[in-house]
């Protein structure tokens, strides 16, 4: 299975993924934001945190993530 090997944060909620296969594709995440732990996220710098955590998915430090299997079909859709 290819792994996510680059994030990086836009403008208005949306990322850049890139996987080691090299397909690669945008999301947005503000559909997301619904409360919660999300919420965080509507702050724009803590928006711009996020990684890659050390089971191939994107998230942030509060433990708001998305599985790398679900950013694919996000991506590919």
């Amino acid at each position: 299975m290819p792994t996510i090997i680059e994030v990086k944060p836009l403008e208005n909620f949306i990322l850049w993924v890139r996987y080691s296969d090299a397909v690669s594709g945008y999301i947005n995440v503000k559909s997301f934001i619904t409360g919660g732990i999300s919420k965080a996220l509507l702050d724009e710098q803590y928006f711009k945190q996020v990684h890659i955590d050390e089971f191939g998915g994107i998230c942030w430090d509060n433990g708001f993530d998305f599985c790398p299997n679900v950013v694919r079909d996000l991506i590919t859709k």
